[in-house]
C-alpha cells in the first residue's frame, strides 16, 4: 500500500517520527506540494495525506486509485469531500488534539494584551530600566483581568478550555453556542449573542467558520459592544471583516485584538490589520506545540489503521 503525504512539513519539521505511517505502507513525504503537482506526486498511491494542500475534484479523477484521504488537520474545506464520496472514498480529520494548546493561546494573547511583556523585556534590554529615575516605568497601560467579563462564541472543548483558564484568573464566563450543553454550563453562563455583545470586555472567538459565522465580528457587532474592549481570535480569520476591526482599532472602540489567525494565510501585506492600533497577530501557531502535533500523528496514524481495519472513523464526508 502506498501512502503519500502531500505537505509534512508544518506538522513535523524534523521533531516527530513519520514511523507510525512507514509501518503501514510504502510511505512516501513532501514538505510542501505546488498545486500544479498534487496529481503527480500521488501518482498510483492508494492513501493520501494532506494538511492545506487542495485535493480537488480534478485531482480524484486525475488519480484514480485513491482509496482513502486523511487530513493532517481539524478543519478539511482544502479537500472536495462530496466529491470524494460521491466515488467512494472516506475522508478523515483529526479532532480534539490541539484543546490545550489553543485555549492555552488564546489566554497567551490576551496576557501580552494586558502586560505587553515582550515589549518591556525588550526595553529593559535596551537600557530603559538602567536609566530610569523611578524604580519602574511601563509604557502602556496595565489590565487586570479578575472581575471584567470574557465572553465566548463557541463553547465547545477550545471554548469550554479556555474559559476555564479565565474563570481561574478571576474573570466572569458568559458564551454564546447554538448548542448548549452541561459541560459548557459549568464553564460559563449561556446568553443571547447581544447580550454577550453588549456586556464583555473580552470576547473571545471559538466557533467553526458557517456561512452564519463568516464576517459576524463586523462594524454592526463592534457597535453593539463595550468601549474599550478587547477581541481575541484563534479560530478562523474569515469570522471577522477586517476593515472593520482595523477601523475599530484606530477609532478605540476596540482597545486591542489578539489574532492567530487571518483571511488569507499567509498573511498579505494589504491586510489592514498589520497597520492597525493595538493589533497583536500570531502566525497561525496555536495549535503548533511539539506535544500537540504529537497527538495529531498519533490520531492520524490511527484513523489509518481503523480504515485498514474495515472500521473508519472520524470520517466527515459519510452518511
Amino acid at each position: 500500500m502506498k501512502i503519500v503525504i502531500l505537505d509534512g512539513y508544518t506538522e513535523n519539521p524534523g521533531d516527530l517520527s513519520w514511523e507510525g505511517f512507514e509501518k503501514l505502507g510504502e510511505l512516501t513525504v513532501y514538505d510542501r506540494t505546488p498545486a500544479g503537482q498534487v496529481a503527480e506526486r500521488i501518482g498510483g498511491a492508494e492513501i493520501v495525506y494532506t494538511n492545506k494542500t487542495p485535493v480537488t475534484a480534478q485531482t480524484l479523477d486525475a488519480c484514480p486509485g485513491i482509496k482513502y484521504i486523511g487530513v493532517l488537520a481539524t478543519g478539511y474545506n482544502i479537500v472536495d469531500t462530496q466529491a470524494a464520496k460521491a466515488r467512494g472514498i472516506p475522508v478523515t480529520n483529526v479532532p480534539a488534539y490541539g484543546t490545550a494548546a489553543v485555549g492555552q493561546f488564546a489566554i497567551a494573547l490576551l496576557l501580552e494584551i494586558c502586560h505587553h511583556i515582550g515589549h518591556h523585556d525588550a526595553a529593559v534590554k535596551a537600557g530603559r530600566w538602567q536609566e530610569c529615575p523611578d524604580y519602574c516605568f511601563w509604557d502602556y497601560p496595565l489590565i487586570e483581568l479578575a472581575g471584567k467579563t470574557m465572553g465566548i462564541i463557541g463553547l465547545g472543548r477550545i471554548g469550554r478550555n479556555t474559559g476555564a483558564i479565565a474563570k481561574a484568573l478571576g474573570m466572569r464566563v458568559i458564551a454564546y453556542d447554538t448548542a448548549e450543553c452541561n459541560e459548557g454550563r459549568d464553564i460559563a453562563e449561556y446568553v443571547d449573542l447581544n447580550t454577550l455583545y453588549e456586556t464583555s470586555d473580552v470576547i473571545s472567538l471559538h466557533c467553526p467558520l458557517f456561512p452564519a459565522t463568516e464576517g459576524m465580528i463586523n462594524k454592526d457587532s463592534i457597535s453593539k459592544m463595550k468601549d474599550g474592549v478587547i477581541i481575541l481570535n484563534n479560530s478562523r480569520g474569515q469570522l471577522i471583516v477586517e476593515q472593520d476591526l482595523a477601523d475599530a482599532l484606530n477609532s478605540g472602540k476596540v482597545c486591542a485584538a489578539g489574532l492567530d489567525v487571518v483571511s488569507v494565510e499567509p498573511i498579505t501585506g494589504g491586510n489592514p490589520l498589520l497597520r492597525a492600533s493595538n493589533c497583536l497577530i500570531t502566525p497561525h501557531i496555536s495549535w503548533a506545540p511539539r506535544e500537540s502535533r504529537a497527538r495529531l500523528m498519533g490520531i492520524a496514524v490511527d484513523n489509518l489503521k481503523a480504515f485498514i481495519n474495515g472500521t473508519p472513523q472520524n470520517v466527515v464526508n459519510g452518511g
